[in-house]
């Protein structure tokens, strides 16, 4: 069954079935992940181009990589070595690389909307890979696989997502994702760091949306704990007295952790601060499936090449 889309633009649009799609599409690729010899023919004769404009270690790498272990020609370009540094608009930028027929586009942007703008001036699939603080649909489509590698189901899963939700687009396309499978939802964090009245618009999920009172509420018999990263370069101002308090707070530690179901486990979307939004005990302990993401990721993204463009 073939994506009936040009584009991976968010969550927020993607069926069900389509969700489930890509997710049993990476499912065929980590089985590639996992052999001697990481590649395969699926992707030859195409090209793809991943756009970025903002740093990136593990979503950039995991494109890249998922782009070549499918025999794609994969060309990397980075904002510092674009013609953006002399005047170029993003528009220009994707219509000359439309001229080259790519066959796909990875953008990363620190604008909200800036892959649906490019979207529309070209033929070639675009593939968000993440817009300033809207979504970044292949992180929790990524998150989506752990959870389900080591739950088994999403309905009826209580997820805690927790820190920086205001300036997370992790957290958006997560919101979106693990509600339309079932799974019930619970922010917090700094009340400064919150978008109070964005649960009202999953109303009709199958799952559900909400902002627990505190960090504890929110972790307590919780199935899936996510902690955020502070978001500190989309932040103008002081949301909270300090990174110390922030921790002691908000942080997940051993104890807090305690409060979760005693199967919990514990997720990051990276790059992580250690002791401030997570402890390194937690992150190196049996409850975190940290790096599973990261290797998910890279089964994801070949899913949602291999979809887009047209493999074989």
């Amino acid at each position: 069954m073939p994506l009936h889309r040009k584009d991976l633009l968010g969550i927020e649009d993607l069926s069900v079935e389509e969700i489930n799609l890509i997710l049993d599409t990476a499912e065929t690729f980590r089985d590639i992940n996992s052999r001697r010899i990481k590649k395969v023919p699926t992707l030859r004769g195409k090209t793809v181009i991943n756009l970025f404009f903002e740093a990136s270690t593990r979503t950039r790498t995991s494109f890249e990589i998922a782009g070549k272990r499918l025999s794609a020609d994969t060309i990397n370009i980075s904002a510092s070595t674009s013609s953006v540094v002399k005047g170029e608009t993003l528009i220009d930028t994707a219509q000359n690389l439309e001229a080259m027929a790519p066959d796909a586009i990875v953008i990363r942007h620190s604008s909200s909307g800036a892959p649906h703008q490019i979207a529309k001036y070209v033929n070639s699939a675009v593939i968000n890979a993440g817009d300033g603080a809207h979504e970044h649909p292949t992180q929790a489509l990524l998150d989506a696989l752990t959870i389900r590698h080591n739950k088994g189901k999403f309905a009826g899963l209580k997820v805690a997502i927790i820190g920086d939700v205001l300036h997370s687009r992790v957290a958006r396309s997560n919101a979106y994702l693990l509600s339309k499978l079932g799974a019930h939802v619970s922010f917090a964090g700094p009340n400064t760091l919150l978008p109070h009245g964005f649960e009202k618009q999953f109303a009709n999920a199958e799952g559900s949306v909400r902002f627990a009172a505190n960090v504890n509420e929110a972790i307590a018999d919780a199935d899936v704990v996510m902690m955020l990263r502070i978001q500190m370069e989309r932040q103008a101002g002081g949301f909270f007295p300090s990174l110390k308090e922030y921790s002691i707070h908000y942080g997940l530690n051993l104890k807090r952790l305690s409060l979760a179901k005693p199967d919990a486990i514990v997720l990051h979307p990276g790059p992580i601060n250690r002791g401030v939004e997570i402890e390194s005990d937690v992150v190196d302990g049996p409850y975190s499936v940290i790096l599973d993401q990261v290797a998910n990721g890279v089964a994801v993204r070949m899913a949602v090449l291999y979809l887009l463009a047209g493999g074989e």
